[in-house]
C-alpha cells in the first residue's frame, strides 16, 4: 500500500456544494487525463442535497470522498483535501470546469522545469468558448483594484502576458491551481479566513513574497463554466468584496481612514451591482436550429424529440459552415474532451449554444453566460 501511495503523482481536489452534473462532467474529463498520470481524485463535499455524494459512490467508487455535514467554505474544505491527498503535486480544481485528455502531462512536464515554482495556472474558456482574462493577473494593489471597482480593468488583468503564452504572472485563479503539495503545506495552503473569494490571490501573493514564482501555461485551455458552485446574490457580493477587504488589512498597513474609506466604496460597489443585477433580465438564445455532432443516431432523435426541433442536423464531424444554427451539442461518447475545447475555441464568436453530453449519461450541458448559471438539460 505504500508503494502504491509514493508512485501517486497528482492529487486531484475538488470542492463540491450542489452542482452534481458539473462535477460529473468534470470527473470523467479528468479520468480522462489520468491515463499516463497516476493521479488520485478527492472530492470534498459541503453538504450537497442534490444527489452529488450518491453520484460518486454509484459511478466513481474509486474516489476519495470527504463528507462534510455544513457548508465550510472553499478554503478550509480545500485544506482538508490537501490532508488527505498523496500526490507529489496537487491540482485545486473547480466542479465546473472541464480539462483536455493531454493536460496533465503537458503542465507537470513544464512544472519540472522551474525549480522556483510557487503555482501554475493555464487558459480559461468559458461556456461560449471566450477567453476568460481572469486566469492571469496581476497584483492587486489598492490602486488597481479600486479602479476595478470603478469598471477600469485593464490594469487587473495581466494583459501583457498573450494568452496563449507561457510567462511568469502575479495572481492564479483558484478555479485550476497546481502545486507542489510540499509547496502548499508549507506556505499553510489556503488561508481559513477567507470562506470563498480572495484566498487564490492570497496564496498567489504570499508565494511570490516568499521567492517562488507562479506561471501563466497558456499551451492547453479549459472550459470554466464559472459561478456555478455560487448564486449571484447579495451574499456572493459580500462574501467577494469582503474578502479583498480581508487581504488588504492582512498585507498592508492601512490607517483607519484609509480602511474606513475602502470599506464604504465596498459596499457602494456591491450595492450598486445587487441593484443592477436585480434590475437586469438575461436573454435567453434562439434553439430552433440544431446540429449534433455524434454517432448516435437514439441520442440525436432523442433530444430533437425532447426539444421539439424540426430543423436539426446529424454529423460526425463539425460542418465547414456552422453559423446557419442556433444549438450545437457535443457527444463525448464519440469527440475528446480536447476535440470539443477546441471546437468551443473556434466558434467563441459565433452565437450559438454549444453544450456537451458527458461520456455514458443522459444529459446534455453547458452555458450561454460567464456572469450566470449554466443549463443541465436530461432526456
Amino acid at each position: 500500500m505504500e508503494n502504491i501511495i509514493s508512485l501517486i503523482k497528482l492529487s486531484v481536489i475538488i470542492v463540491n456544494y450542489n452542482v452534481q452534473h458539473f462535477l460529473e462532467q468534470c470527473i470523467l474529463s479528468v479520468l480522462g487525463a489520468s491515463k499516463n498520470i497516476r493521479t488520485e481524485i478527492i472530492v470534498v463535499d459541503n453538504n450537497s442535497t442534490d444527489g452529488s455524494c450518491e453520484m460518486i459512490l454509484n459511478k466513481f467508487p474509486q474516489i476519495i470522498l470527504l463528507r462534510n455535514s455544513e457548508n465550510l467554505g472553499f478554503s478550509k474544505s480545500n485544506n482538508l483535501g490537501v490532508e488527505q491527498a498523496n500526490g507529489e503535486y496537487i491540482l485545486i480544481l473547480n466542479p465546473d470546469t472541464v480539462l483536455a485528455e493531454d493536460i496533465f502531462e503537458e503542465i507537470i512536464t513544464y512544472s519540472e522545469r522551474k525549480k522556483d515554482l510557487g503555482a501554475l495556472g493555464v487558459k480559461f474558456i468559458d461556456g461560449t468558448g471566450n477567453f476568460l482574462p481572469e486566469c492571469k493577473r496581476n497584483f492587486p494593489s489598492i490602486r488597481i483594484a479600486i479602479r476595478k471597482l470603478l469598471g477600469f480593468s485593464n490594469e487587473y488583468y495581466a494583459n501583457h502576458i498573450d494568452q496563449n503564452e507561457n510567462n511568469k504572472v502575479d495572481i492564479l485563479t483558484g478555479a485550476f491551481m497546481l502545486l507542489k503539495r510540499e509547496v502548499y503545506l508549507k506556505n499553510s495552503g489556503f488561508d481559513e479566513d477567507y470562506f470563498m473569494y480572495g484566498e487564490d490571490v492570497d496564496l498567489s501573493y504570499k508565494l511570490t513574497s516568499r521567492g517562488y514564482s507562479n506561471y501563466y501555461y497558456g499551451g492547453t485551455s479549459i472550459i470554466h463554466y464559472k459561478g456555478e458552485s455560487t448564486i449571484k446574490d447579495k451574499n456572493y457580493l459580500k462574501n467577494f468584496y469582503g474578502a479583498m477587504q480581508i487581504f488588504y488589512r492582512k498585507h498592508f498597513k492601512i490607517n483607519n481612514l484609509v480602511h474606513f474609506s475602502l470599506n464604504v466604496l465596498f459596499k457602494g460597489v456591491m450595492s450598486y451591482k445587487w441593484l443592477t443585477k436585480r434590475s437586469s433580465t438575461t436573454q435567453s438564445m434562439s434553439r430552433n436550429k440544431l446540429i449534433y455532432i455524434g454517432d448516435d443516431f437514439q441520442t440525436y432523435e432523442k433530444i430533437k424529440k425532447h426539444l421539439q426541433i424540426e430543423i436539426s442536423e446529424f454529423c460526425t464531424t463539425l460542418p465547414a459552415k456552422i453559423n446557419n444554427y442556433e444549438l450545437i451539442i457535443l457527444d463525448n461518447n464519440l469527440l475528446s474532451f480536447s476535440q470539443i475545447i477546441k471546437i468551443f475555441e473556434k466558434l467563441g464568436s459565433e452565437r450559438i449554444s454549444k453544450r456537451i453530453i458527458p461520456k455514458s449519461t443522459n444529459f446534455y450541458i453547458g452555458s450561454d453566460s460567464s456572469a450566470a448559471r449554466g443549463e443541465v438539460v436530461e432526456f
